[in-house]
């Protein structure tokens, strides 16, 4: 949960809303909206594998390592037009 707030922390300095959620039966995740255009949502998970942790699209695609959180709100604010 450490590095979706810390990855929360960074989106919110780029003018995106967050907020965590924990599905039942899910891993938690960081919802991202873009307040200008409320279409453009994603969510963002972070998990551990044999190579440490990473974020994760909901698509299931790497997005950089987790403790890269500065790295990670770069790219998820671009996909989401910021």
């Amino acid at each position: 949960m450490e590095y979706l707030e810390e990855l929360g922390e960074e989106l919110v300095k780029r003018g995106l809303r967050v907020r965590i959620v924990q599905p039942r039966g899910q891993s938690p995740a960081l919802h991202v909206l873009n307040p200008e255009a409320s279409a453009l949502t994603e969510n963002i998970i972070a998990e551990q594998g044999p190579d440490g942790w990473w974020y994760w699209w909901s698509w299931a695609e790497r997005i950089v390592p987790a403790g890269d959180a500065a790295g990670a709100a770069d790219r998820v604010a671009r996909v989401l037009a910021v």
